[in-house]
């Protein structure tokens, strides 16, 4: 018999595709910047920079 799961145990990872509105794909990125390493969104058509995907949106 196989052991109950974890109500915290993930059975399925969705990952979840932006796009910018020029078509292009958002990437994550990390940069170092003032002394704090932050998480930045890019397209990679147009290089603009968002501090989150959702961002693009707009």
């Amino acid at each position: 018999m196989a052991e109950p799961l974890s109500k915290n145990a993930r059975v399925g990872i969705v990952t979840q595709k932006f796009f910018c509105t020029c078509g292009g794909e958002v990437k994550m990125k990390q940069v170092f910047n003032g002394g704090k390493m932050r998480n930045m969104a890019e397209c990679e058509k147009c290089k603009r920079s968002e501090r989150k995907p959702s961002d693009f949106k707009a």
